[in-house]
């Protein structure tokens, strides 16, 4: 039992809300799985946020309810620094106008990722109310007088801005053009949204920081992760052999299920390395792999900087030590990093300027830090959505979330406990 018990004869505001609004699924009896008590309390905390409502009482008995045609957006709040992040519902009454170059969508799905408070501080982008949802797939209900690539109905998916000021956890979102490619009418709106980002920084990090190319050997740390299973798919496809790292059993075997679409049903993976037990050298495993000529590329996910003996969770020792990953390069080869604390000494720049290899750090925001790549950057998104159509692409998604337990979703992708790509689905 989990403590969350809804009574048998509701009494009370709070009661008959419940009673009134939420699903037959709960009816009247004790919640007693977590999935289920987290619907309970996300239902409960998006109905009572409804501030404009008004209820009359009849008799004790009967009431009626009046909610105000608005419209619902999850944003996140962080009043002062060092204070635990919360997610909260916001109402919305009425859209801003919508400008020259603005498309005014329906959202149909929002992907869920991390939201890096730190580096909007940075940018200077920080306020009280961070809109959270950025990846979203929909339907184009109006565009501006100056829109010249979408009309009304057309079917759409982009990746809204850092500074953007609209959630994409809303039923109507507005968007400049330029951050939006057309939808192939074949590929799921959940799939569409679950994929943009992902397929965006394989590109990013295979194509434009490290130059793949057939015979390349690539090495994707933690392949099972939604980034990890798209960028295993885009190496092997560009012709390149794939090296893999899984962080469990059940990771390794998913894994080495993995399949072209069509073609020769060789696996995409030529060697999966167990790391979940800690005893499996990295570097060791790779070497003997290519022959001891080394990996050419490296796409890692996170590294330890320090020894084991000082680092305090069991995540962190799981992953390759800064040196194993310098070890294990090729010639010329590069190192494409998550980890942006990277500190490295004299002697480990030194071993990279003997290999005359290189190290560079995956950040995606980039394509929207300069208008000069606008060009290259739809051409991405519209690649992605090609090879999702030709299920070259095949994410790694969650089941889809209904819009009431995005402020429980969003807390578990805040923490960094969700294995699969959450996506919401309107």
């Amino acid at each position: 039992m989990l403590g969350v018990v809804v009574r048998s004869e509701p009494q009370g505001l709070l009661g008959v809300v419940v009673s009134r609004m939420l699903p037959r699924c709960f009816g009247y009896r004790s919640i007693q799985s977590v999935r289920e008590r987290n619907k309970y309390l996300s239902y409960v905390s998006l109905l009572l946020s409804t501030q404009d409502n008004t209820f009359h009482q009849k008799n004790e008995k009967t009431f009626t309810c009046s909610i105000k045609d608005t419209m619902k957006a999850l944003y996140c709040q962080q009043n002062s620094a060092g204070e635990e992040i919360a997610f909260v519902f916001q109402e919305r009454e009425n859209l801003p106008v919508t400008r020259d170059n603005d498309v005014k969508i329906q959202v149909k799905a929002c992907a869920l990722s991390w939201t890096d408070i730190k580096l909007l501080s940075e940018l200077k982008m920080k306020k009280e109310f961070l809109p959270v949802g950025r990846e979203i797939a929909g339907v184009v209900l109006e565009v501006g007088s100056k829109v010249s690539f979408f009309q009304p109905d057309d079917e759409v998916v982009g990746i809204l801005p850092l500074d953007s000021e609209e959630s994409g956890l809303c039923e109507v979102a507005l968007v400049h053009e330029h951050y939006l490619v057309h939808k192939p009418e074949k590929v799921p709106w959940v799939e569409a949204a679950g994929t943009i980002r992902d397929g965006l920084r394989a590109y990013t990090a295979l194509h434009y920081l490290s130059h793949v190319s057939p015979g390349k050997t690539v090495l994707v740390m933690d392949g099972a992760s939604p980034f990890g299973t798209i960028a295993i798919q885009l190496a092997q496809h560009r012709g390149a052999k794939v090296i893999s790292t899984a962080y469990s059993l059940e990771d390794k075997q998913y894994l080495e299920r993995l399949r072209p679409p069509v073609g020769t049903r060789q696996p995409l993976i030529a060697r999966v390395i167990d790391v979940s037990n800690g005893k499996i050298d990295v570097a060791e495993s790779c070497l003997e792999e290519t022959g001891g000529l080394g990996v050419d590329i490296v796409l890692d996910a996170g590294v330890r900087l320090y020894s084991k003996e000082d680092e305090s969770t069991l995540k962190p020792q799981l992953l390759p030590h800064k040196h194993d990953i310098i070890t294990l390069l090729s010639v010329g080869g590069h190192w494409v990093t998550t980890e942006k604390n990277l500190q490295l000494d004299p002697p480990d720049s030194h071993c990279l300027f003997l290999k005359g290899a290189t190290v560079s750090f995956l950040n995606d925001e980039v394509w929207n830090l300069s208008n000069v790549q606008q060009g290259k950057y739809l051409c991405i998104l519209e690649d992605v959505m090609e090879k999702l159509s030709n299920s070259i692409f095949r994410p790694q998604l969650d089941e889809p979330v209904p819009l009431y337990e995005a402020k429980v979703s969003m807390e578990i992708v805040q923490k960094n406990q969700a294995r699969k790509r959450q996506v919401i689905q309107f």
